[in-house]
């Protein structure tokens, strides 16, 4: 009777892990520890020039990127640092050159993310974010 009654508890738990996981899985916002801004908008100007994001670190390697800025707009991103090992090499091709025609399509590191390649994502995003910033503060 107390065995099964430890394992009913544990299932029990067990289950409960699961629809927890899944929920933030599925379902949470992920978040990042970088402020993201919306857009380059009138509320926030970017001083035209160029800045170099600083080199974010992912599960696969890093990823920096350089950002250039004329009248007050995203004209370019330039990719410096991202992984080359393994799939990695396929997944980058086919995923940062859609970052970054969203990024400059959009004026902002706030895109949609490209199935597949979250990691890159995130890199991508927070190293241009961080050259984002760069201009903002510099203007």
């Amino acid at each position: 009777m107390y065995k099964k009654f430890i394992a009913l508890i544990l299932s029990l738990a067990v289950a409960g892990a699961i629809i927890v996981d899944g929920y933030l899985l599925f379902f949470k916002k992920q978040t990042t520890n970088t402020k993201v801004s919306t857009s380059a908008s009138a509320n926030s100007t970017m001083k035209d020039g160029t800045y170099t994001g600083a080199a974010t670190s992912t599960a696969w390697g890093d990823v920096q990127v350089k950002m250039t800025v004329a009248n007050g707009k995203i004209t370019s991103i330039t990719v410096l640092k991202h992984p080359t090992e393994g799939k990695s090499v396929q997944i980058n091709a086919e995923a940062l050159p859609i970052y970054k025609k969203e990024a400059i399509a959009a004026q902002s590191a706030k895109i949609q993310q490209v199935s597949g390649a979250t990691e890159t994502y995130k890199g991508f995003t927070g190293s241009l974010q961080s050259a984002i910033t760069q201009a903002e503060e510099a203007s």
